[in-house]
């Protein structure tokens, strides 16, 4: 089978905009918890901007100074940058997770981690250990009067808005059981068919094995679970991230497999152990969100790796879905350091579109954007709807691989597209889009990120005009201290402040 290819051209590629050594300064943990108002600010917050960004990712990269192997593995610390009346107020904790707990006390590594992080002792002392830590480090939302720290593994912790206090875990009511999955990445339905026209949240959880079972979850606004529904595909899915459109849950099953020798005996983490295929599709499987539809469709594409999408929605009788796509999967190496990524080895992550007819099943592809990007946002109202505009970390040269540096703006009608960097010594994260309040048009608002300074070693609260990044930032919020590179975050216009 083909596989994407990616569009570039070793001759034309730029001296490089950035210094592997300040990047990786952006892996050191934080271990120290902040409460204070952030005073050092370039240019000014908007003062119609009210509301609290919360942020998600790995706070520790070491525990007691023995290292993690992997980001992935270390454990969840939230972040909340609450703006009001033109200020902005900062806080962060750790999320006090069993595990967390444990090994703070402990001060030494007690758990395995899926991607590689082992206990001191060498094999014997991980083998046929499957105990693996809730590390609640992906994605934190605000949802039903509930905050709720995600990990794709396990059940949600519940936190405390106001104080980012850990008050437990999230079972809904009893819907899930212990230990049972609740996903990463929450898609937010701005008008759902099935609640006529409420809002609702959608999520999904895997089961993976021989066969994988992929579990739909439905959340009215209270954050009760009002629809659940399990579906069985054949084969190993190793899935992070979905699509939603009014009728349908969008999957791309990535061509993998999986090999637990290694992980059973104590070798490697389970996360080690998953293989790319290149000789295999990628499969795109459609589930219907009616749960008395049990049909689900399965589409096969070009070999290829997305770990995120854009947005998806529906046109005639084709699902139109925006995703990252990459050539293969960057695969996690036993004796490897993260730190020390030749981006130069690795293909980037790009832009793509499908066309998924459900009528003749068949998958059309298209390139959009061969800059190296990663993180898509776009506005919430039009989550499984057309959209216009998207949002993006990226690369600051137009080609080839690198770390993200630069938030870039795609218009999908007209083609512009609108860059601004951070480089040489900036390093950005996820773009996070928060409309004006009564705005008339999509890209009406404002787009939100952390930026890693290496200069100075700390992180930026930055703050874009949506509608015009070429101006560069409205005000950059200069932090007291870095925040580790993180993953996911979302906005919400509740204003949330508990000073000491």
């Amino acid at each position: 089978m083909q596989t994407f290819k990616v569009q570039e051209n070793a001759s034309n590629f730029p001296e490089k905009s950035y210094n592997p050594n300040e990047w990786q300064g952006g892996y050191q943990s934080l271990k120290q918890e902040f409460d204070y108002w952030i005073d050092d600010i370039e240019g000014q917050i908007p003062p119609e901007l009210n509301g609290t960004l919360f942020r998600n990712g790995p706070g520790l990269l070491d525990i007691n100074g023995q290292p993690i192997h992997h980001p992935f593995d270390g454990d969840g610390m939230i972040s909340r940058i609450t703006f009001l009346n033109g200020r902005a107020h900062f806080r962060n904790r750790f999320v006090r997770t069993a595990g967390y707990l444990a090994e703070q006390k402990a001060g030494k590594i007690l758990y395995r981690g899926v991607f590689g992080t082992q206990k001191p002792g060498g094999w014997l002392a991980n083998a046929f250990d499957f105990n693996l830590k809730n590390i609640a480090n992906t994605n934190v939302i605000y949802w039903g009067d509930k905050l709720l720290a995600l990990w794709e593994a396990a059940e949600p912790h519940r936190l405390d808005p106001h104080t980012l206090e850990t008050l437990g875990k999230e079972y809904f009511d009893n819907i899930l059981s212990e230990g049972e999955a609740f996903g990463a990445h929450p898609r937010f339905d701005p008008s759902c068919q099935l609640d006529n026209g409420a809002p609702c949240l959608v999520n999904f959880s895997i089961k993976p094995g021989l066969s994988t079972t992929i579990t739909i979850f439905e959340l009215d606004t209270t954050g009760k679970i009002v629809r659940k529904h399990a579906h069985s595909v054949p084969g190993f899915a190793f899935i992070h991230d979905f699509a939603i459109t009014p009728n349908y849950c969008i999957f791309f099953q990535n061509p993998v497999n999986f090999n637990p020798i290694s992980f059973v005996l104590g070798m490697s983490g389970a996360g080690e152990c998953i293989k790319f295929q290149h000789h295999q599709p990628t499969r795109i499987i459609i589930i219907p969100r009616q749960p008395k539809e049990k049909k689900v469709q399965i589409l096969e594409t070009q070999s290829g790796f997305v770990f995120h999408h854009a947005n998806a929605f529906e046109q005639d009788n084709e699902i139109i879905i925006d995703s990252i796509c990459y050539e293969s999967l960057p695969e996690v190496e036993p004796e490897s350091d993260f730190r020390k990524v030749d981006f130069d080895a690795l293909k980037p992550g790009q832009l793509w579109r499908f066309n998924l007819n459900l009528d003749h099943k068949t998958v059309r592809q298209k390139l959009i954007e061969s800059r190296c990007c990663e993180f898509p946002s776009l506005h919430l109202q039009k989550v499984g709807r057309s959209h216009r505009y998207l949002y993006l970390g990226a690369a600051h040269a137009p080609s080839g691989n690198a770390p993200l540096q630069a938030f870039l703006k795609i218009d999908l009608e007209s083609g512009e597209r609108q860059l601004w960097s951070a480089a040489p010594q900036g390093f950005a994260s996820e773009p996070v889009f928060v409309p004006r309040t009564n705005s008339q048009h999509e890209d009406d608002g404002w787009v939100l990120a952390l930026v890693y300074d290496a200069a100075h070693h700390r992180s930026d609260v930055v703050i874009l005009d949506a509608r015009d990044f070429n101006q560069g930032p409205i005000a950059r919020l200069h932090l007291k201290h870095h925040i580790p590179y993180g993953l996911h975050g979302n906005f919400t216009s509740e204003v949330f402040l508990a000073t000491k």
